[in-house]
């Protein structure tokens, strides 16, 4: 079901509001989203790990003892390259896209001394929104 104008600016407005208040969150939400490239590494490793396995039976019809060390290889190779994460930094991405270096923590607590502010914006949208429709 598609969002409406109105629905995709709010949820932009919380996006951008998210990426202000909390940096770090909002980079280890991007850091999940990554998790879905990984999903390529895993077909990888596992078609290199069925070719090592016909590689294998291959080797074992036809009496080829080197054969059949060249698939077990690529067969272990396959599956270690598809059950190991790949190695990526963190970073935190601006929410016009771009990627920044990684922020110090700043002294004496929260960001910027705003303690709760942004679930008072987002209590304060839901109110007036469901005010407005009534």
């Amino acid at each position: 079901m598609a969002l409406s104008e109105h629905e995709e600016a709010l949820l932009q407005q919380m996006e951008e509001a998210l990426y202000a208040e909390d940096p770090r969150f909002a980079s280890r939400i991007e850091k999940t989203k990554s998790r879905a490239l990984g999903r390529g590494r895993i077909v990888v490793g596992v078609a290199a790990g069925v070719v090592g396995l016909a590689l294998i039976i291959f080797a074992a019809m036809s009496s080829n003892i080197w054969l059949g060390a060249v698939g077990f290889a690529a067969m272990v190779a396959g599956i270690v390259w598809a059950i190991t994460p790949a190695k990526q930094p963190l970073r935190s991405v601006s929410p016009e896209g771009e990627v920044a270096a990684p922020r110090k923590k700043a002294k004496g607590g929260a960001a910027g001394g705003k303690s709760g502010s942004f679930m008072d914006r987002l209590e304060q949208r839901w109110d007036k929104r469901r005010h407005d429709q009534w």
